[in-house]
This record gives structure tokens, C-alpha cells and sequence, in this order.
């Protein structure tokens, strides 16, 4: 197959193997290039939407609307009221006269007939561009309703989705904010940042630490709520799962409220119990350190004939992975490596340097390391590095299929659990079924 005439611009954020680490990423997108990304909104949205009582609402015309609740598999334990979506629908007269009056008509609609204890006002493109003031309709809400109102600023045009994120966690540090305690007074327990629930998998991560005798104080923000939430500021330690999301509050919260992060990953074998026995010693909890070590031997015996018994399936097969953040691309690989996979193409849509770095190292001299990927790129790449499997989001399930490559989701609408030794047996049996199908045969 002929190759894929690559952009110029576009070849600074493509490497070999360790060339991969010194890749440009973490900038916006190259015009012209269809880039995978989504907008600011977007990235807010995705982190903001799993709170379960919030109430959100679009300030933009009905388009942005369509990106809901289902963009994410998150299930919750208590209200289902994060599942629908509400917009100010600004039409061209809006659009000329201001649309601020429109917003308060909304808010206070919401209040009137939903009660809720927290809403989002997402500031979309075109707001930014006629300079409704927000904040200020905002404000005045608060005070008519005594409920938190909080703007969230994502015009698309001002960034890229991992700028949404931070966003997002502006938001969230408006909300809890208040809610700090002094520094040095926090509680035993852990935060977990980063983690929105996809498949129920927070609850699988609470009751192990539940089994090793850790309290999770707050959820950020899979199955969070407001009262969850405002809980936040009185934890010992923060678990970043999700470091393109969650990395910059932890920082937040470790230089206003004294609250100290470690990274961590449930996904994989190694990975969890790796991350379970950290978050023991983080906590200098030696009970919980050793109640881990045995949690996480009778765990991984659990899995052992599992793993023997797809091995065999499995070995020698190389593996493409194009997933969100550079954290999950890296315990991806690991855990192909695991299975005796070769991880042949990787790359990310929000990873930093530093992720690139580590991803440079664990893979082949040849392998294809990008940022940012465009379709046409990934297409190329797969088929000259002759992949078995593309493990991605549901924008690239067409992709491999067009490509006759199977396909494993492992991005947030998928709607089974991946994480934790449970996650990793779902995993198994997912690429191995995908990959080793008798439709290939007939290509």
C-alpha cells in the first residue's frame, strides 16, 4: 500500500520508537488535518457531566445540545438527573440582541421545576463571540435561588479539549472551594480524580480499597454528587486516574488545601496491583499495605488460569492503540506486553511530553509513536505495521473495520467495565474473541 502523504506541519508530531519522546503534542491541532479532537466544550463537558445531580445547560443554539449524557457509559447510585440536557437554543435574534436574558429565563425555569442543588452554565462558542456576561447572570442566580451556579468557560474557538478539562476543574474548584478545610486538619481517606464511572468501574476501585480498609471520601466525578463532592477537601490523598483530566486539579488542591496526589492506573494486572500497594504507602498505612500485598496475591491466582488460557491466542499478535490520554495508552502497552502483544502503532489525542517519554520506552525501536492522529494517518500506519487489533474510541471502530483489523473499545461509551482484575478478564476475552473470530477468515 502506498503510504499516506503526511502534512508537513504534522511530521514533528510523529516519531519511531524512542524518537517518539521528543514528538511535538499538547498544541492545537494542525488546520486541515481532520483532526480526532474535540472542542474546549467538549473536554468540559466529558469531566463535568458524570456529577449526577448537576444540571446542565448549554448557553449556545441547540447543536451543542446533542452532546449529552451518553457520550460517557457512566452509571450512577442515586439521582439520573445528569442524563438530560438542557439548552438556551440561541437563535439570530439572540445572537443580535444578547442572549443573557434568555439564560435567566432558563435558570430560573430549572430551579423552579427541578430543585437542583448545583447547575452548569457551559459558555459556548458564539457566547464568546457576542460577550454575554455570564458570570454576572450567574451570580444574580445564586442569590434569587440560594443554589450553586457556576459558569463553565468553553467557547470551542479557545483552545482544545484538554483546555476543556481545565475548565471543568476550574469549575469544580469553584464549588469546593469554600468547603476547604485548614491545611494539616484533612481526614484519612482518598479522593479518586478522574475516574466517571464507565461501566460501574469506581465501584469496583472503592471496594478494593474498601477490602484494604481505605475510605473514599469523594469521587471526581463518576457517581459524584454535590454533597459527595463538597466532601472533597477533607481527604489525605488524591488518586489521579485519569492525568489528562484530573492532573491539574490535584495540583489545585495540593497547593490551596494541602492535599498531596500520586498518579495511579487500574488497568492491567500489573497496574492495579502496583497502584494499590502505592496508595498504602502513600497513606503510611502499613495495615493497609499489608492487607494489600495479600489482597492483590489472591487476585492475581484468581486470574492466573485466565491468562494461561489465552495466552496461547494471544502471543505474538501486534497491537495499535489511539485512546484519549497518554496514562491509559501507557498501561495499554504494558498490558499487551504482558500478554506476549507487541504494541506496534500508539498514539493519543491529549498526551504530554512526559507521557511520551515513558510510552517511547516501553515500545519497539520501529514502532509508530503520534500525536493527535488523523484517520488517514492511523489507517497507514496500521496497515504498514501489520496490526491484528486497533484499541480506540468509537470514532475508530469504522476505521479498523473498513481496514479488516478487529477492534476493542476502550474509550467512554463503552458499556462494559475494564478496569481492575475484573476490567483485565473483560479485556482478555474481548481481544481474543475480537481478533481470533472466524469472520477474518473471509476478507
Amino acid at each position: 500500500m502506498e503510504a499516506v502523504e503526511i502534512l508537513e506541519e504534522r511530521k514533528v508530531s510523529i516519531g519511531r520508537g524512542k524518537e517518539g519522546a521528543g514528538i511535538r503534542c499538547d498544541k492545537n491541532s494542525v488546520s486541515g488535518s481532520v483532526s480526532q479532537r474535540a472542542c474546549v466544550y467538549c473536554g468540559a463537558r466529558v469531566v463535568l457531566n458524570p456529577i449526577t445531580d448537576a444540571f446542565h445547560i448549554v448557553h449556545g443554539p441547540i447543536g451543542c445540545a446533542s452532546y449529552t449524557w451518553d457520550i460517557r457509559g457512566s452509571l450512577s447510585s442515586g439521582s439520573e438527573l445528569y442524563r438530560q440536557s438542557f439548552s438556551t437554543d440561541l437563535r439570530e435574534e439572540d445572537i443580535v440582541f444578547g442572549g443573557t436574558e434568555k439564560l435567566t429565563r432558563a435558570i430560573d425555569e430549572a430551579a423552579e421545576q427541578y430543585h437542583p442543588r448545583l447547575i452548569f452554565i457551559y459558555a459556548t462558542c458564539i457566547v464568546g463571540v457576542i460577550g454575554d456576561d455570564v458570570e454576572a447572570v450567574c451570580r444574580a442566580a445564586e442569590k434569587r435561588h440560594a443554589i450553586r451556579v457556576i459558569p463553565v468557560k468553553s467557547p470551542g474557538f479557545s483552545g482544545n479539549k484538554s483546555f476543556g478539562y481545565r475548565m471543568a476543574c476550574n469549575a469544580i474548584m469553584e464549588l469546593i472551594r469554600p468547603h476547604a478545610l485548614p491545611v494539616g486538619n484533612a481526614g484519612r481517606g482518598v479522593n479518586i480524580l478522574g475516574d466517571f464511572n464507565l461501566a460501574g468501574e469506581i465501584w469496583i476501585i472503592a471496594n478494593y480499597l474498601k477490602a484494604l480498609g481505605i475510605p473514599v471520601v469523594s469521587t471526581v466525578t463518576g457517581d459524584a454528587s454535590y454533597e459527595t463532592l463538597i466532601r472533597a477537601p477533607g481527604a489525605k490523598l488524591n488518586l489521579v486516574q485519569c492525568a489528562g483530566s484530573m492532573t491539574y486539579l490535584a495540583r489545585r488542591m495540593e497547593e490551596e488545601m494541602g492535599i498531596p496526589y500520586i498518579k495511579v492506573s487500574f488497568f492491567g494486572i500489573g497496574d492495579t496491583s502496583s497502584s494499590l500497594l502505592r496508595i498504602a504507602e502513600a497513606l503510611g498505612d502499613e495495615p493497609a499495605r499489608e492487607k494489600a500485598e495479600a489482597f492483590c496475591r489472591k487476585q492475581e491466582a484468581a486470574l492466573q488460569p485466565l491468562v494461561e488460557r489465552y495466552l496461547p491466542h494471544l502471543r505474538g499478535k501486534k497491537a495499535a492503540v489511539y485512546v484519549g490520554g497518554g496514562f491509559k495508552a501507557i498501561s495499554l502497552i504494558r498490558q499487551f506486553t504482558s500478554l506476549g502483544m507487541e504494541t506496534v502503532v500508539v498514539g493519543t489525542q491529549t498526551g504530554q511530553k512526559e507521557d511520551y517519554e515513558i510510552i517511547g520506552s516501553l515500545v519497539g525501536d520501529d514502532a509508530v509513536v503520534l500525536d493527535d492522529a488523523t484517520p488517514a494517518e492511523l489507517a497507514s500506519f496500521m496497515r504498514e505495521k501489520g496490526a491484528d487489533i486497533l484499541v480506540g474510541g468509537v470514532k475508530e471502530r469504522p476505521l479498523a473495520y473498513k481496514l479488516g483489523i478487529a477492534f476493542c473499545d476502550h474509550n467512554h461509551e463503552r458499556k462494559h467495565a475494564l478496569a481492575g482484575y475484573e476490567g483485565t478478564a473483560h479485556f482478555m476475552r474481548e481481544i481474543h474473541l475480537s481478533m481470533n473470530s472466524p469472520v477474518w477468515q473471509f476478507l
